[in-house]
């Protein structure tokens, strides 16, 4: 039986037979960009593709090949590439003047629909990204409750400089976090018995995206709820990422009103945006017509490209109806790779809820991040380039994000190009989780 490292290298020197172009324009672009892009969660080896152009929810690369794509912006593409609603919407704001220093209709209306929408939300603030949003909601907590350390969980992304992936990052900021391990429930409710004074927020993704999208027990967020309730900590709930899932993102799912609530990807209509919010009581404390108020300051907060699309993306298109059609489609896709899996016998499942999954190497769900061996982990390079060479363009941790222009066919041939992975490489992925 071939080795996990020759399925690799075979697999990646087709890819760079197949890619010349983009392989060349990497190289030239080492000579202003260190290692030839500015994100590192895109680059991978040999070399990512050069992408040219997109429409609907395909892409085109520099050497031609057409894919669909299953990254999808890690999920800020929910609308695709070329909705003509948003593109509409965009040319209105160029139009009428593009970088203006003051309120505009845009944002006025993009908030009232978000705090419409997820219930926790009775006053929202813009930003330019997640990360921000995640900055600012981490910062008034501590401003509000005059506390310093902050309960995050280990494995969970909340920005650039807030990822605890493989326990934390060199640039993380500066703040007093205490880690704990997500969906233990009674490791993390006796650490909050302990030490629940001292902590200003708990911040929790109630799907942990970055590491495996991997659902938030239901049992473990309400233990969550309740500690902070009686600790004085503010719970934020990160839903960057998961707001996208139905009508009012996680939060409305689980029936649990966090003190604040990050968003960002997809609110902006494909375009730059973030966002936090929360209770009148927190919110309040960055009305500027208080004494005293919290300064949130920031150039394009408001910009009003990403605030006119926001508009008609939330208004227009993923409209609560809508969102509940496309969890229930896209679950059932979800749940349809399970059962392709399960019906070959191979160790590999389909993580996650609705347009947010991930691919895994074992029979079952994982439920926390130290479910996943090194095993599972040295699979995913040959999941990933397998995949692309397939037209399928995928994470390469393994994840997929479905967007609202993909139809049957789309998933139909994802689907078959993982089958045809799980039929070609079950004994070798047999093989490597046993060892």
């Amino acid at each position: 039986m071939e080795s996990l490292q020759h399925a690799i290298d075979d697999a990646r020197s087709r890819y760079v037979a197949a890619n010349p172009l983009s392989q060349a324009a990497d190289e030239r672009a080492e000579r202003h960009l260190p290692g030839g892009n500015t994100r590192s969660v895109l680059h991978f080896h040999p070399f990512p593709l050069t992408i040219v152009g997109g429409d609907g929810a395909e892409l085109t690369d520099l050497d031609g090949h057409r894919y669909v794509d299953f990254v999808g912006e890690y999920s800020a593409a929910l609308f695709g590439h070329s909705n003509e609603v948003i593109k509409a919407a965009i040319h209105e704001a160029l139009d009428s003047g593009v970088a203006i220093g003051a309120p505009t209709p845009y944002e006025r209306e993009l908030a009232g629909l978000l705090c419409n929408r997820y219930p926790s939300i009775d006053r929202i603030r813009f930003c330019n990204s997640g990360t921000e949003a995640n900055l600012m909601a981490l910062s008034a907590a501590l401003a509000v409750t005059g506390r310093s350390k902050v309960l995050a969980f280990n494995d969970a992304y909340h920005g650039g400089v807030i990822k605890f992936l493989g326990g934390g990052c060199r640039l993380n900021i500066p703040f007093d976090f205490v880690l704990a391990h997500y969906n233990d429930i009674d490791g993390t409710a006796e650490l909050l018995d302990e030490m629940g004074g001292e902590f200003a927020a708990v911040i929790v993704e109630p799907i942990l995206g970055a590491g495996g999208n991997i659902q938030g027990n239901r049992r473990f967020l309400q233990m969550l709820r309740q500690k902070t309730v009686e600790s004085g900590a503010l719970l934020i709930f990160d839903e960057v990422k998961t707001a996208r899932l139905g009508p009012g993102g996680i939060q409305a799912m689980v029936g649990i009103h966090a003190d604040l609530t990050t968003m960002g990807k997809f609110i902006g209509g494909g375009l730059p945006t973030g966002a936090f919010g929360g209770s009148e009581r927190i919110m309040e404390h960055f009305n500027p017509k208080q004494a005293g108020a919290l300064a949130h300051a920031g150039t394009f907060n408001n910009n009003v490209c990403s605030m006119a699309a926001g508009c008609a993306a939330m208004r227009e298109i993923y409209t609560p109806d809508r969102a509940k059609e496309f969890l229930d489609w896209s679950e059932a896709f979800r749940l349809s790779l399970n059962e392709m899996f399960a019906s070959r016998d191979v160790p590999m499942y389909a993580n996650g809820l609705g347009s947010m999954i991930a691919i895994h190497f074992n029979r079952k769900p994982t439920k926390r991040p130290s479910d996943i061996t090194a095993g599972c982990q040295s699979l995913r390079p040959l999941l990933h380039m397998e995949l692309l060479l397939d037209g399928m363009l995928i994470v390469g941790r393994g994840d997929l994000f479905l967007s609202l222009p993909m139809n049957d066919s789309h998933l139909s041939a994802a689907r078959y190009s993982l089958e045809k992975f799980a039929d070609r490489y079950k004994p070798l992925i047999e093989q490597v989780l046993a060892a």
